[in-house]
C-alpha cells in the first residue's frame, strides 16, 4: 500500500512528488542573496525552499571544537553564530517564496527558533535528523497539528519509532537520509522506503545528500517515495556550509526533469532504465536489502550527531542541574556524548556528584 501526503489541500505520492530546494546556510542571512536562491530554486524545478532557523546556542557548546564538513574542518559553532538572523529574516523570505508560488519549509533546533517560526503561521515543519531524539522539541512541534516532516538519518528503528510517537502519523512525511556529507549512493538502501512505510504507517520521502543529481531521487520515485529533498545552491564553489555537495541550478533542472519522468512511470521501468543508465551493479547497491540499519558512512557519528544532555558551563559537585546548567546539544566529534533528551526533566533540581567541565555529556555518575 502506497501512503501519500496531503498539505494545503495537495496530495503527493510517488506519481506526484513535491521536490524541496534545501537553501541551508546559502543565503549567508542576506535578503537579496535569500531571494535569489529563491528565483534560482523555482526556475530549477522546485515546489518548495526549505531554510535552517540557526541559533548557536540551540545546537552546539563552544567546546565543541572543529566539525570534518566539505569545505574542510570548520569551527561549527562559530559559524552558527554568523548565521543567525532576526525572525522578520524568514517572514520576509517566507512571503517572497509564496509570491513566487513556491511552498515555505524551516526546520527548528530548539525551544526559541521553534517559537519564532511557529509565529510565522508554517504550513507544515521539518524535524532534521540531529534532532530526531529531542523529546522536548517533538513535543513543542507536533502540540501546533501541523504536518511534519521527519528526517530519519543516523538513527534506528527505535529512534523513529519513539520519534513518532508524539505525532499524528497520517501527517507525517518519514525522510530517509544518509548523515553524511557527501553521502555515498551505495549507502542509501532505498528499498527501505517501502519497508518503513509498511512499519510505521506513514508515508515517505528522501533527504538526499549524495552528489549525483538523479541515481538516488528517481529510485526513490520507484520505492514509494512522495518527496524529495536536496540541497541547492548557486554554485557548489559558494561558502555555505553545504554549498560543496549541493545542487547548482542545471543539476537541480536535471533532477527535477527527471523526477517528473519517473513519477509517470512505473517501479519496474524507473529500475531497468538505471540499470541500463548507471550500471546493475551500481543500481543494486543504491536499492540495498531494505533493512534499516546505520549506514557505513554514518554508523561512526551515532550518538554523537544526535541530541544528549551536556553541561553549559563547569559544574561542580553538589551544584543543581537547571535550565541555565544543562541543555540538550549535539555532541560532535570532541566532546563526549550524555544521556538522552528524555532524562533532561528528571535531572532538574537533582544535583551532581561530582566536577563536569562545560560541554561534556552528563552521564548518571555524574548525578546524586
Amino acid at each position: 500500500m502506497t501512503r501519500t501526503f496531503s498539505l494545503k489541500g495537495k496530495t503527493y505520492s510517488p506519481s506526484n512528488i513535491l521536490i524541496i530546494a534545501e537553501l541551508g546556510t546559502g543565503h549567508r542571512g542576506n535578503t537579496a542573496r535569500a531571494k535569489e536562491l529563491v528565483d534560482a530554486a523555482a526556475l530549477a524545478g522546485a515546489d518548495c525552499i526549505k531554510v535552517q532557523i540557526v541559533y548557536a546556542d540551540e545546537i552546539l557548546h563552544p567546546a565543541t571544537g572543529t566539525v570534518p564538513l566539505p569545505g574542510g574542518n570548520i569551527k561549527l559553532y562559530d559559524v552558527f553564530k554568523t548565521l543567525e538572523a532576526p525572525i522578520n529574516f524568514y517572514a520576509e523570505l517566507k512571503d517572497y517564496a509564496e509570491s513566487k508560488g513556491l511552498l515555505f519549509l524551516a526546520s527548528p533546533f530548539g525551544r526559541r527558533s521553534a517559537q519564532e517560526l511557529f509565529c510565522l503561521s508554517p504550513d507544515f515543519v521539518k524535524v532534521a535528523s540531529p534532532e530526531l531524539n529531542y523529546t522536548e522539541l517533538l513535543q513543542t512541534i507536533a502540540a501546533w497539528h501541523i504536518p511534519a516532516l521527519l528526517s530519519s538519518g543516523v538513527s534506528t528503528l527505535a529512534d523513529i519509532e519513539n520519534a513518532l510517537h508524539y505525532f499524528d502519523r497520517t501527517a507525517i512525511c518519514l525522510l530517509h537520509c544518509v548523515t553524511a556529507y557527501p553521502a555515498p549512493e551505495s549507502d542509501y538502501n532505498l528499498t527501505v522506503l517501502r519497508h518503513l512505510s509498511g512499519i510505521f504507517g506513514v508515508s515517505v520521502g528522501i533527504s538526499d545528500h549524495s552528489l549525483d543529481p538523479v541515481i538516488v531521487p528517481t529510485l526513490a520515485v520507484a520505492n514509494g517515495a512522495c518527496l524529495i529533498e536536496k540541497h541547492f545552491c548557486l554554485s557548489r564553489g559558494d561558502s555555505g556550509l553545504d554549498d560543496p555537495i549541493a545542487l547548482p541550478p542545471k543539476d537541480f533542472l536535471m533532477m527535477s526533469n527527471a523526477i517528473r519522468r519517473a513519477q509517470k512511470r512505473d517501479s519496474i521501468s524507473i529500475i531497468e532504465d538505471a540499470k541500463i543508465t548507471f550500471g546493475v551493479e551500481k543500481v543494486n547497491a543504491v536499492l540495498g536489502d531494505g533493512v534499516k540499519k546505520l549506514s557505513g558512512a554514518e554508523e561512526n557519528n551515532y550518538l554523537r550527531t544526535n541530541r544528549s544532555i551536556h553541561a553549559l558551563i563547569e559544574i561542580k559537585e553538589g551544584d543543581m542541574f537547571t535550565r541555565d546548567t544543562i541543555a540538550v546539544l549535539r555532541t560532535e566529534k570532541v566532546l563526549r556524548p550524555g544521556l538522552p533528551p528524555s532524562f533532561f526533566e528528571m535531572l532538574l533540581g537533582r544535583a551532581a556528584r561530582r566536577i563536569i567541565p562545560a560541554g561534556q555529556g552528563v552521564l548518571w555518575d555524574d548525578v546524586l
